[in-house]
């Protein structure tokens, strides 16, 4: 299977299929190739990886001056990953685009700089692994409460497991507008 490039509803954020080599050994997977995701036009910095049990749920967080861009792979198990656009002036600012991720469905996603990013789990366990075009800067960061009733995301968990930190983020309507990035066309 070649690999597909699919822009979602949020300018940006690129939902990946990936080529996957199957025989009866096992699976051999690219989980990135440079001259492969060229159109991304980002040079990645940082490659992270998260081990999670079901029902935790990461986010939303971003950084502000030091964005991340992120290239997203659940390495095992199935997760759902959103994005949120919390650009000030962007069309689509408060609205978000959530995707499957697993080995299974062969997915990938890319988050731009400028998003609030978080998943959570839905198998016994996950293995995430991400790469990042900035640094993480702690200092730099800033987080979107998950259940904010104004994004309406539709999490497919009712009572997730969450950093203490992540429950008390803001609401996107009490985050100062200095503490939102800017939309660039």
């Amino acid at each position: 299977m070649p690999l597909t490039f699919k822009e979602t509803e949020l300018k940006g954020v690129i939902v990946i299929e990936s080529d996957i080599f199957e025989d009866e050994r096992g699976v051999f997977r690219e989980v990135f190739r440079s001259d492969k995701y060229q159109q991304l036009e980002e040079a990645f910095v940082q490659d992270n990886h998260s081990h999670s049990k079901k029902g935790v749920l990461r986010g939303l967080h971003y950084q502000l001056n030091k964005q991340q861009g992120k290239l997203i792979t659940a390495i095992t198990g199935e997760i759902f990953d959103v994005a949120v656009d919390i650009r000030k002036g962007s069309p689509t600012f408060g609205k978000w685009t959530g995707t499957h991720l697993s080995p299974s469905n062969k997915r990938q996603i890319y988050i731009p700089g400028g998003f609030a990013h978080g998943f959570c789990v839905l198998s016994g366990r996950a293995d995430v692994f991400y790469k990042c075009t900035n640094l993480y800067a702690p200092e730099d960061e800033y987080g979107l409460l998950w259940s904010d009733p104004m994004l309406q995301i539709d999490w497919p968990v009712s009572s997730p497991i969450v950093s203490e930190k992540d429950s008390k983020s803001p609401t996107l309507d009490q985050i100062p507008e200095e503490l939102l990035p800017v939309y660039k066309i």
